[in-house]
């Protein structure tokens, strides 16, 4: 029991310290800004729309171990903007014990048919490691597969207003 409280307060300080190196590399190199929205397809209109003041509410689990469910995860979302090609700019809210903060993520999508996917392959940040991510989002719901290092597992929720809180 104690261990796996453990793991998630790594894991929590892991996701943590990867957004603040994201927000830092995103603000010194000026990335991020958002293309014209008249220049966007229509599913990107849509997607830009759909993820705008949202809450991903689901759960995580990690690979070999035992947790109904998952432990639960939350991110709100102000703003998913695109900023070039296939990168897109998370403006994502998230709150650790006494750290409460928004910060910029740019990240790849794909998209499979009419579904968006965020996908990182090998993504280094130094100091912290490397990671592979596949994330989907489709009508209200979002999932998708996390690595990090040895620990690894699923992802999955919902997509709520930000005000059905």
């Amino acid at each position: 029991m104690a261990r796996g409280r453990a793991l998630r307060v790594v894991g929590s300080v892991a996701a943590l310290v990867v957004m603040f190196g994201l927000g830092w590399v995103v603000a010194k190199t000026g990335a991020g800004q958002a293309v014209p929205t008249e220049s966007l397809t229509d599913l990107e209109r849509q997607f830009t729309e759909r993820m705008q003041d949202v809450v991903l509410v689901g759960n995580f689990t990690i690979d070999g171990r035992e947790t109904r469910g998952g432990s639960p995860e939350r991110y709100e979302l102000s703003r998913v903007a695109k900023v070039d090609d296939d990168q897109w700019r998370f403006d994502v809210h998230m709150g650790y014990g006494s750290v409460d903060v928004t910060l910029p993520v740019v990240v790849p999508i794909v998209w499979a048919g009419d579904t968006p996917m965020v996908t990182i392959t090998d993504f280094s940040i130094p100091t912290l490691g490397t990671f592979t991510a596949r994330v989907f989002f489709y009508d209200d719901r979002y999932a998708g597969s996390w690595q990090h290092g040895q620990y690894g597992g699923l992802m999955y929720g919902a997509i709520e207003p930000m005000d059905a809180d």
